[in-house]
């Protein structure tokens, strides 16, 4: 017995193929012959070998029962999750097509048929990429926010957003929130409502493969993903006034030592407000020119805990030892005695909040100094949301 040839390629708007059903034809139950079994025909809204990239791939029942199931396989063997429409005659993607990437296409019907497409995208004209914070599988403390920087501008901040899915232990309330970083950069971060709580374990999934940022920003070309814990119930809470510094845990005084912050009435004043430790960097050189102040100081610095990038930190201050309890008179920073700073560095965690107060500051922490957002309101913060 000849066999049956298989139908021709069905050319329509978009990819189309046609296949015999799987009933029928030799070997086949039922009886029948090749010609009277049903065929199956899909189209494929993207097609060619340039289709545009970021938008969902939707498969078209054209002829055939109904849509059984789809399989949208990648280049690297990656599936893109989809779902069958209530009438069985379309399928649609979860997430977009990704740019220079090649699909194939298989789509299968309840009447046992089949049919197949292929297609590519263009490759990205610029693609945009994207840093972390908080580093993967660490511990951190109950203020640390997680914070995103993008190396190119993100027009489309909602489409970004969207796909942006943080995932909590204890279902623990939170919201992105918008700004432009220290560096230039756009920044998105989000940070929970209140404090965390101690033990939460935190996912970041930021499934960005086929968005695009906009114009000037490129598209994005892989997902991101971190996790973290929350460590020790910790707060830091800084008395400019006072000249104290005192560590809290789970609420009671831990530590209470002696220091001296920046000298009021200028430049060289500390920031007040909710700061959070960004990182404990040991012994630095410090030197003035880089923060603004001319050569008033080049040292080496032990036991130095960053607070913000204008380069405000918690750190021992030996030469400043007349001071220490009494009066504010450093270049801005948080000076201990050796033995004091040690100590404080030990127990601190990067993520502390440093709830810095008194009327001895230049001002409030700015919100992209560093970690800035606990000094906003909740609803102001829920207000920075490109989704709001």
């Amino acid at each position: 017995m000849n066999r049956i040839p298989v139908p021709a390629l069905l050319v329509t708007t978009a990819l189309a193929l046609t296949l015999g059903a799987c009933s029928g034809g030799p070997g086949g139950s039922g009886g029948g012959s090749a010609q009277d079994a049903p065929s199956t025909r899909i189209a494929v809204n993207l097609t060619g070998q340039q289709a545009k990239a970021g938008a969902p791939v939707v498969v078209t029942l054209t002829e055939g029962p109904r849509l059984q199931q789809v399989t949208v396989t990648d280049s690297k063997g990656g599936n893109l999750a989809g779902k069958v429409s209530a009438d069985g005659r379309t399928w649609t993607s979860q997430r977009p097509a990704a740019p220079g990437t090649s699909y194939a296409v298989e789509a299968r019907d309840t009447g046992g048929g089949s049919a197949k497409a292929d297609f590519a995208t263009a490759a990205p004209a610029k693609v945009n990429k994207l840093s972390l914070a908080p580093g993967k599988n660490t511990t951190v403390g109950i203020a640390q926010p997680l914070s995103i920087v993008f190396d190119h501008p993100v027009k489309d901040k909602a489409a970004v957003e969207r796909r942006l899915k943080v995932t909590t232990s204890n279902g623990t309330e939170g919201s992105w929130g918008w700004m432009q970083d220290w560096s230039g950069k756009d920044r998105v971060d989000w940070r929970p409502k209140e404090y965390w709580k101690p033990g939460t374990k935190v996912t970041l999934d930021a499934e960005l493969n086929g968005v695009d940022s906009g114009a000037a920003g490129g598209w994005f070309v892989r997902d991101y993903t971190t996790t973290f814990t929350v460590g020790r119930a910790q707060v830091v809470k800084v008395d400019l006034d006072g000249h104290r510094l005192k560590l809290l845990r789970d609420g009671q005084v831990v530590k209470d030592v002696a220091m001296s912050a920046g000298t009021p009435g200028g430049e060289k004043a500390s920031w007040r407000g909710t700061t959070v430790l960004m990182s404990k960097e040991g012994t630095i050189n410090m030197r003035s020119e880089t923060v603004g102040l001319g050569d008033a100081y080049d040292k080496m610095v032990d036991y130095s805990m960053r607070l913000t990038w204008s380069g405000m930190y918690a750190h021992a201050a030996p030469w400043n030892a007349a001071y220490f309890g009494n009066a504010n008179r450093s270049s801005g920073c948080i000076g201990m005695s050796d033995a004091n700073a040690a100590a404080v560095y030990d127990a601190v965690q990067v993520g502390d909040p440093f709830e810095i107060t008194g009327a001895d500051a230049k001002g409030t922490q700015a919100l992209n100094n560093g970690y800035g957002e606990w000094n906003l309101s909740w609803a102001d913060w829920q207000a920075k949301s490109a989704l709001r």
